[in-house]
């Protein structure tokens, strides 16, 4: 099946370079100029992967993406002609899954998109093996903290806490791999994926955010523990 992309800018010349060199790989293309349209069409065309530009008139990139993610988890790949780290942060905090600043290559971009898209597929990949052989974890539980798979929610005493999609994400997989120290750099890999434009410092503010949610006292974590020089272990 074609995978589709849906690209958000409001350069008119971009959006033709874009839907030109995503066609020629093969790729079913969407093109929105605001953020309002965008939002439209990723609701109505359920589109595999969003190339979303920051600066877009009215509704800006970063609110468009925080929209999204509390309806879906669309892989985004953000763009921006500002190549300043706090964009960065702002991005990865609102859910963008990857970010790539103005003026880049087209082979940078398509490397991006294909990373992200290979990502989604793998995972579906084994969720589908795991269902088929009965190994689906339905909720993994520590204590008072539990993981509920199949609602992708992660609850406290019975409460549900929200999170945001890369926070889920990091937590599951911290707690997939209970006791087992963790690096940095295997946790990008894992959670954010290969190619991801970031460094290890994005890992560590999204586990400062997580403790802060899931830490009896976040500044003496119990759960998520810091192995110095090396990365984290998960708890429970």
């Amino acid at each position: 099946m074609t995978e589709k992309i849906l690209v958000v800018d409001d350069e008119v010349s971009l959006q033709e370079t874009l839907t030109y060199s995503l066609e020629k790989q093969g790729y079913q293309v969407e093109v929105a100029g605001d953020g309002l349209t965008a939002l439209e069409l990723a609701r109505t065309t359920n589109p595999d992967l969003i190339i979303l530009d920051v600066m877009l008139p009215g509704m800006d990139g970063f609110e468009v993406c925080r929209t999204l993610r509390h309806e879906s988890n669309i892989p985004v790949l953000m763009l921006t002609a500002r190549d300043d780290e706090i964009d960065r942060v702002v991005g990865l905090e609102v859910g963008a899954d990857d970010y790539l600043p103005k003026p880049f290559s087209m082979r940078e971009l398509i490397a991006r998109v294909k990373a992200l898209l290979r990502r989604v597929r793998l995972m579906r990949e084994e969720v589908t093996a795991a269902a088929q052989e009965g190994n689906l974890p339905q909720i993994l539980t520590f204590g008072n903290l539990e993981i509920d798979m199949t609602r992708r929610e992660v609850r406290l005493d019975g409460e549900v806490i929200p999170l945001k999609p890369k926070e889920y994400e990091l937590l599951t997989y911290m707690g997939q791999h209970k006791g087992r120290v963790l690096t940095r750099e295997m946790i990008l890999e894992q959670v954010w994926g290969w190619g991801f434009v970031g460094d290890t410092r994005t890992v560590d503010v999204h586990v400062r955010w997580l403790r802060e949610k899931i830490e009896e006292i976040p500044e003496k974590p119990e759960r998520i523990i810091t192995v110095r020089g090396a990365g984290y272990r998960f708890e429970g």
